[in-house]
Order: C-alpha cells, then sequence, then structure tokens
C-alpha cells in the first residue's frame, strides 16, 4: 500500500503521522465503488487489519475530510456516506427513497451555473452539492413520470 503523494505530504505538513490504519482506510474508499459509511468501511478495513476499531475511522475519516481527499454525502439516512474524491469528475447523486438505491450523475449545467456565479457575483465555489431524491424506475408509483414541482 503505496500512500498517494498528497495525502503523505498533507499528512506531514500538519506533523501527523503516516499511519498504516490511515493509508488502509484511504485505500478502502479508493477502491470501492460505493459510498460507505464508517461501519463499512471498518468492516473493509478489519478484513485486512482485524485490529483496527470504529473510533480510528471516525477520526481518519473526519481527517480525510479536511483534507479533500474525502467526501461525506447525506443520502437520506441518519448517517454519513463516504467516498473517494475524484478531483477529475464532479458528479452529483439521486438516493430512491423507497429501495435506498443511489444514482451518480454528471452535469455540466450544474457546473455552468457555479461558474456563472463566480462571475457574476464575484464568488469563488469551493464546493459543489447536488442531493436529489425521489423513487427509481423500480419504484416509483406508476403511470408517475417526471414532473415538474413548482
Amino acid at each position: 500500500m503505496v500512500p498517494s503523494e498528497d495525502f503523505a505530504g498533507a499528512i506531514r505538513r500538519r506533523g501527523l503521522k503516516l499511519t498504516r490504519q490511515r493509508q488502509l482506510i484511504l485505500a478502502v474508499l479508493q477502491s470501492s465503488r460505493g459510498h460507505l459509511d464508517a461501519e463499512m468501511v471498518c468492516a473493509k478495513a478489519k478484513e485486512q487489519d482485524p485490529r483496527i476499531g470504529i473510533a480510528t475511522v471516525y477520526r481518519t475519516l473526519a481527517l480525510l475530510k479536511q483534507l479533500g481527499l474525502a467526501e461525506e454525502h447525506d443520502l437520506g439516512e441518519d448517517h454519513g456516506h463516504f467516498e473517494a474524491v475524484d478531483k477529475g469528475k464532479p458528479h452529483f447523486h439521486f438516493t430512491c427513497v423507497k429501495c435506498g438505491k443511489i444514482v451518480e450523475f454528471e452535469s455540466p449545467q450544474v457546473m455552468r451555473l457555479a461558474q456563472s456565479l463566480c462571475t457574476k457575483k464575484g464568488l469563488l465555489v469551493s464546493e459543489v452539492h447536488l442531493h436529489l431524491s425521489g423513487y427509481c424506475r423500480q419504484c416509483r408509483p406508476s403511470g408517475k413520470g417526471c414532473e415538474e414541482k413548482s
């Protein structure tokens, strides 16, 4: 497990240790295709290091968020879900309120809107979050399609 230069450098600049547990938790996030809550991260990490504890996972997830290497999403549950940051592809989320399915999507329109706000209002946008919720194709009530709500 070789740490990314971003991670290793950021850890050292803060005067912290680049521990095996921190590297493992980042690797779990980076290798996951889903959105993991802290319990899921801990379970996957325990497969490689049975001694890792949930407190270490929570502290490391908070650190990864501070460093900009992980994002926490509110996907309609009472706890956060995490994923590694992919700096090249901003994306957004839709969550089905019935089955919990998460659909990721890209939206150039949202990014253009953020850029337009920056230009028109002199803002500096550091993060863009968009989360939609509703019913997926399998769960939506029959006869209902995508209708505008006013």
